[in-house]
């Protein structure tokens, strides 16, 4: 569950640029998903266009953003077997803090990873 290494040519640039701008929007979101009971584990799938998984907290043209942002938890990614029954607790181990780091979901034509970006420090 490191962050994948093809996420640093190819990638990291434009999520990083786009974070920088969205980083609270993400963490209250997160932070909401946690209070609310939904789940522990808040999960942010990220693609250009127009994807099945989560919905829509914000748009790519909202914001000038090269992604589109959306949110989910890790429930949707097991019922979409994404995340295997099996592999559930594995993936509760490797998820980091929620309140230090956001768990995007990067969906691309040539890959899908997840990465963990940490917020900006206050």
């Amino acid at each position: 569950m490191d962050n994948n290494p093809e996420l640093s040519g190819k990638y990291l640039g434009t999520i990083t640029e786009d974070f920088v701008a969205i980083s609270d929007t993400l963490k209250e979101a997160s932070y909401a998903v946690r209070q609310r009971g939904f789940s522990e584990y808040p999960i942010f799938p990220i693609c250009k266009t127009e994807q099945p998984i989560g919905q829509v907290l914000i748009g790519a043209g909202e914001l000038n953003l090269t992604w589109n942002y959306f949110i989910t938890y890790l429930d949707e990614f097991v019922q979409r077997k994404i995340v295997d029954e099996d592999k559930i607790e594995e993936f509760k181990q490797a998820y980091k803090n929620p309140d230090e780091f956001c768990c995007l979901f990067v969906i691309d034509t040539d890959m899908t990873s997840f990465v963990y970006v940490p917020y900006p420090e206050d």
